[in-house]
């Protein structure tokens, strides 16, 4: 504590807010009409479909047979479908997931920018179809299943999935997506293939899409052949989902649906953003007043707190991916900054209790966080097991926490995407970051301050001035 001397205050005081600043206002090129963005601001939040308006839906199989068993893959193969189904729509803004412990997919998205007839209803009507996957000679695709250049149906496709291939002449391994085909479908692809071999191409479609047109380099008998290209595991993993959905024994049907207006939503924001901002400066002006110099202190780093939240959602650290903000995820960030406030109010009584037990200052305030450290981390270390609890209960399966605590959650499964998994995140990076701010920058800022001869009055910190 000794070692802290008086330009701290300053040193941390103009980092704070340099850092809420960029945070804010992030820093931008532009070329032209292009904006590129060095660090993101809070205008590059991504906000959820209840803020900005959209659809939330849920969808499961649809079995004729209550015994069929789904696999794993065949969820893959559904997501896929949706996936694709969403981009043809011209949706690219969604969120997509699958539950397979309850077989459930998870869909997202916002409304179309620019789209004033777009109907959701039949937005999820139309994802939840089988669909439709064939294979044809050439790139053209055909008005009809009857046309000879058809070669293949989804029907027809046993098993697609990526894997490995290693070259026995050069020793290199590639990814390559494998083909398994039904008895149905082997000789008329023997045939394609032959007559394709060494000089044409069969095109993969599904639905109205086509997702790939490998050249036909030798004639395929037994079927079984191999899709190669430049594939990553990922895209190779891609393409046998989409393959395998075109094989899908059962439709999707909805079986819960939320459709959010843009105009509640933004409403909705709006008076959170406010509501935040007008708690922020309340609680600012209470902490003051009531706990003086060590409130002070406690407000910028309550402003740090709430900025470094910000930074983990907009994307601004360049190792984090920009975060989708939902209106619970807002009402974490304000629960978190309460936590923050707790802290600080805890911090401030004890080292009131400390001066006014005789210590001198300097050891009132070393006291003070010492001994208000226990009751600081066990109020907030219960607060992020809730928050890993939410994110993984409320999550993407195949996340980390949905990996992690999969075996507590096996009976339950994933919930509707998004929205409790925003709280639980910034709840948990506020809770953080209240550990950095409100715990380890106040007490840079007050020691340093205490050094300062205008503020070693004991009155300033609470305490009763020493006559004696």
């Amino acid at each position: 504590m000794r070692k802290i001397t008086k330009p701290v205050f300053f040193i941390v005081l103009i980092l704070i807010l340099g850092f809420a600043y960029l945070t804010y206002a992030g820093i931008h090129t532009y070329y032209g009409d292009i904006r590129h963005s060095a660090i993101k601001g809070v205008d590059e939040i991504r906000w959820g479909i209840d803020i900005q308006g959209g659809v939330n839906a849920t969808f499961e199989p649809e079995l004729e047979n209550e015994d069929q068993k789904i696999t794993e893959n065949d969820m893959d193969a559904a997501k896929a479908v949706i996936e694709q189904r969403l981009v043809s729509l011209n949706i690219t803004d969604s969120e997509v997931y699958a539950d397979y412990t309850k077989h459930r997919i998870m869909v997202s998205f916002p409304w179309q920018s620019g789209e004033e007839d777009f109907d959701p209803a039949e937005a999820i009507s139309e994802l939840g179809d089988t669909a439709q996957l064939i294979f044809v000679k050439g790139t053209t695709k055909p008005e009809n299943l009857e046309d000879e250049t058809v070669v293949l149906t989804g029907n027809d496709v046993k098993k697609a999935e990526a894997g490995q291939y290693q070259d026995q002449n050069t020793g290199e391994t590639t990814w390559v997506v494998s083909l398994e085909l039904n008895e149905s479908g082997k000789q008329a692809f023997a045939d394609a293939t032959t007559e394709l071999s060494g000089s044409g191409q069969i095109s993969i479609w599904m639905d109205e899409n086509m997702i790939s047109a490998p050249n036909v380099n030798e004639p395929i008998t037994d079927g079984k052949c191999q899709i190669s290209g430049n594939f990553t595991y990922e895209s190779a993993k891609s393409l046998a989902d989409k393959i395998n959905a075109g094989a899908l024994p059962f439709n999707l049907r909805s079986t819960s649906t939320n459709i959010i207006s843009a105009t509640l939503g933004e409403g909705a924001k709006t008076a959170m953003t406010i509501a935040g901002i007008i708690a922020f400066i309340m609680v600012a002006i209470y902490m003051i007043i009531i706990y003086r110099l060590p409130g002070f202190v406690a407000s910028i780093a309550l402003l740090g707190q709430a900025a470094g939240t910000l930074a983990c959602i907009s994307g601004f650290f360049g190792n984090i991916e920009s975060f989708t903000l939902t209106i619970p995820g807002i009402a974490g960030i304000i629960l978190a900054i309460g936590m923050g406030v707790d802290a600080n109010v805890i911090v401030s009584e004890r080292i009131k209790e400390e001066l006014n037990n005789g210590k001198t200052l300097n050891g009132a305030i070393e006291l003070g966080y010492k001994r208000a450290w226990a009751a600081v981390f066990d109020g907030n270390i219960t607060v992020v097991f809730v928050a890993i609890i939410l994110m993984g209960a409320f999550g993407p399966t195949d996340s980390v926490f949905g990996t992690l605590l999969k075996p507590l959650f096996m009976a339950f499964g994933a919930s509707t995407a998004g929205t409790i998994y925003s709280l639980g995140y910034t709840l948990l990076v506020g809770i953080v970051l209240n550990f950095f701010f409100g715990i380890f920058c106040s007490r840079l800022m007050l020691s340093s301050l205490s050094k300062f001869k205008a503020f070693k009055k004991r009155k300033l910190y609470g305490g009763v001035e020493n006559n004696g």
